[in-house]
């Protein structure tokens, strides 16, 4: 019986792999757990309408807004946001987290393959004299063999892993594309911030070399009578309140280079020689086209983050669920052990095992149970938190909305103001020239018409980054059409290299 055996060790390994063919067909045949199906969602069908009715920009038709920042016109900015987009260090680190979250993928995926092994060794041994057998033999052992083994996976447990491993991949993707939208809308707000600050410092230069001029007339007038000492202080006093606000700006202009040279993955003043000339503030677009709500959960990226992880809990629940079933797994060793160097590869000494396993916890305290319900509980939470992401995406857009259109309105009124307060100065100062005014009436339209022009100026540039922060909630700076592609030029050849090295294993 054992010579026949010997005589037919492959027709043994062909029941192997037949084994092993018939079991892959019963490879997540039943799949225990929940399967997921993406939560049905309601959004209103249009923002509110008195905040699209108080401002004819703004428009609900659809808006491809992949690169809302051209619409400013404005060279330096779209180069700062290029060169963000390729040098920023929290996108850089968004990118390497996408790139773990996919070599996460290999690692669960290689538990659906074989397991094999080679192995080889030599050992040199001397049997005791005074063992239960003695022998005091001295000998060699040489061996060589290859094993694998194989867990079938019948419950499904290690394919819902690496659909959970999958789902998170797309969400670290989609979190690597919101904090470049972020990155995007941070780099506006400070060129923008900056662009103000110089605004206003030109503004109060203007304003205090005519509050000069007042100081010299009143000196003039004093020196010939027609003044008082105390017009020749209090215009003074207005001066220096004036220039005391000078620091300030400057400091303000300053520290939003060094924000922007940040954010550009450069030292704090690389970017002064190009942004320390004064330039306008970007201008408003006539046409601002919003879309409607529905629209953010396609575009959003932190709302379909949301969904994936939702998708990846989910699979955690039959993954968990599975530990309920037996495991099965199969394996075999086939290899060479002899004594002798010369038949270390001899037919002869060829050595083989097959066999298979079966693990079934049927008895746990109910660990196994409680771990279902901790999956389950967690992927209510995770339920919860998708809707709310999709609450607070709603909120961002409407607060934007409305701080745009009631901006507008208020830089009209600033506008005004400003007109009003030139003209009163304008008359003041003509009328105490002719002596048919004092000097404080004078003295009140320079302060007036300093603060008018001085908030004019800061509610442009506010009003300008409410419409950075209204392309920022509307997820505008990528193209959700292109799922799957890499959101930065600069990174994607990176994310290639570590699919394509997933690939290979």
């Amino acid at each position: 019986m054992r010579d026949r055996f010997d005589k037919k060790p492959l027709s043994v390994f062909v029941s192997y792999i037949v084994l092993v063919i018939l079991s892959s067909g019963l490879v997540g045949c039943f799949m225990v757990g929940p399967n997921y199906k993406k939560p049905k969602t309601t959004t209103p069908a249009t923002w509110r309408q008195d905040v699209l009715a108080s401002d004819p920009a703004l428009s609900p038709q659809p808006v491809k807004i992949k690169k809302w920042w051209e619409i400013f016109n404005d060279p330096i900015l779209n180069r700062l946001i290029e060169e963000a987009d390729k040098n920023n260090y929290d996108i850089r680190i968004a990118v390497a987290r996408v790139e773990e979250a996919w070599a996460q993928i290999g690692v669960v995926s290689g538990q659906r393959m074989p397991q094999v092994d080679v192995k080889g060794s030599f050992n040199r041994q001397r049997s005791s004299e005074n063992d239960f057998y003695p022998g005091g033999d001295l000998y060699n052992q040489y061996l060589s063999q290859i094993g694998a083994s194989w867990e079938i996976d019948l419950f499904g447990r290690i394919k819902r892993q690496v659909a959970s491993a999958k789902a998170t991949f797309e969400a670290t993707r989609e979190l690597k594309t919101d904090v470049m939208i972020s990155v995007y809308a941070q780099v506006a707000r400070a060129y923008v911030t900056l662009r103000t600050a110089q605004y206003r410092l030109a503004t109060s230069l203007h304003n205090i070399k005519s509050q000069r001029e007042i100081v010299d007339l009143t000196k003039t007038r004093f020196k010939y009578g027609l003044a008082s000492d105390l017009d020749v202080a209090q215009s003074e006093q207005v001066l220096a309140v004036s220039e005391s606000t000078l620091p300030l700006l400057r400091t303000q202009i300053n520290t939003s280079i060094h924000t922007l040279s940040v954010l550009l993955g450069k030292s704090p003043g690389e970017l002064k020689d190009l942004l320390i000339s004064p330039k306008p503030i970007p201008f408003l677009p006539e046409k601002i086209y919003v879309g409607i709500p529905m629209d953010l959960i396609r575009r959003r990226p932190d709302v379909r983050a949301a969904e994936r992880l939702l998708a990846a809990q989910t699979e955690r629940i039959g993954i968990a669920t599975s530990e309920l079933y037996p495991r099965l797994s199969i394996s075999g060793v086939f290899g060479f052990l002899s004594t002798d160097a010369t038949d270390a590869f001899h037919w002869g000494s060829r050595t083989f095992s097959i066999g298979g396993a079966l693990n079934w916890n049927i008895f746990n305290g109910g660990s196994v149970r409680s771990l279902i319900d901790v999956e389950d509980a967690r992927t209510k939470q995770a339920l919860l938190k998708y809707e709310k992401t999709i609450l607070n995406a709603l909120k961002e857009v409407e607060d934007a909305l409305v701080q745009f259109a009631d901006g507008k309105r208020r830089l009209v009124a600033l506008q005004h103001s400003v007109e009003v307060a030139k003209r009163t100065l304008d008359l003041s100062l003509t009328l105490y020239k002719e002596g048919l005014k004092d000097f404080q009436s004078t003295l009140d339209a320079e302060r007036v018409l300093f603060d008018a022009e001085n908030g004019y100026a800061e509610a442009e540039g506010i009003t300008t980054i409410s419409l950075v922060n209204l392309y920022r909630a509307l997820g505008g700076g990528w193209d959700p059409d292109a799922v799957g592609a890499s959101r930065s030029g600069a990174q994607q050849p990176a994310i290639q290299t570590s699919q394509q090295k997933v690939r290979k294993k």
